[in-house]
């Protein structure tokens, strides 16, 4: 018997399903169901919240969240051979988790879900940071979720709580940091998984500002950032070199050396550099 519910351990649910991880969709299993029931008490209290989760595979990590209380799960998954074993969890916990076959980034959640709403996924490894950046640039702020819980390989975790100066600062960092608090809630060992991947996994906790942290145009900024580190190594008046005329000009009035790069800028100066570029684009 496992020891959060009285269904069976994953390794039987996966040796029962012929449920081996396919390496094309990103998936490594979660066996340990005491430790999905610990990842999903990252995500706080859950009682009065529906919960998205993208990737469930056999299901660790939804037991663990519908164990800890979770009001509902909304489960998005791509590959049909999971879903049979989530059926299972489903008839377990009747009307508390709802399973989607499909691809999270063509799925719109909202249509399944009620506010308030937390995401928490073991995020396949191939699309992870894509849905990160999606749940970090919505059209509008604050966005659907209250908190994002994700687990992802550990460089990835690192670059989204990384400071300037570090040589792991970059884009995930200014955009997580920018509208988000991000903190690395625990680590998680290669052998905690099946198959064991060749390098350690971390869980990332991020909770929705009610508004960014400084004023800026999100799709202004999100460019400025992208030209920014896409050529770390230049000085800025040559990485940003026609993202808008007199560029060095636009630097010096946000307070920025034109000599600087991209890791040395804080989030604050990034936002007013973004500030001068829309103001030069009219």
């Amino acid at each position: 018997m496992s020891t959060i519910d009285d269904l069976p351990p994953l390794r039987q649910v996966i040796a029962d399903h012929e449920l081996r991880a396919r390496k094309s969709l990103g998936q490594n299993f979660l066996l340990d169901l005491n430790l999905t029931a610990k990842i999903a008490r990252q995500a706080g209290d859950l009682s009065r919240v529906d919960v998205l989760e993208v990737g469930p595979g056999p299901g660790g990590l939804t037991r663990g969240l519908l164990s800890e209380g979770a009001r509902k799960v909304l489960a998005i998954e791509k590959d049909a051979r999971c879903l049979p074993a989530l059926a299972e969890i489903a008839a377990r916990y009747p009307g508390q988790l709802e399973v989607i076959e499909g691809d999270a980034l063509d799925i719109d959640p909202l249509a399944h879900l009620t506010p308030p709403i937390r995401v928490a996924a073991n995020l396949p490894y191939n699309v992870g940071t894509e849905l990160l950046v999606r749940w970090l640039t919505p059209p509008t702020w604050p966005p659907f979720w209250q908190s994002l819980t994700l687990m992802f390989q550990r460089e990835v975790a690192e670059r989204i709580v990384a400071q300037p100066g570090s040589k792991t600062y970059g884009r995930l960092a200014v955009l997580a940091q920018w509208r988000t608090d991000a903190r690395i809630a625990m680590s998680l060992p290669p052998e905690a998984f099946t198959p064991a991947p060749k390098v350690s996994s971390a869980v990332v906790h991020l909770t929705a500002l009610p508004a960014p942290r400084f004023e800026a145009n999100a799709q202004v900024l999100s460019r400025v950032v992208a030209m920014a580190f896409n050529q770390r190594r230049k000085m800025l008046r040559a990485a940003l070199k026609g993202l808008v005329p007199g560029i060095e000009d636009r630097l010096i009035a946000a307070g920025i050396k034109p000599t600087d790069r991209a890791e040395q800028l804080s989030i604050e100066a990034f936002c007013a550099l973004a500030r001068e570029v829309k103001a030069a684009q009219g």
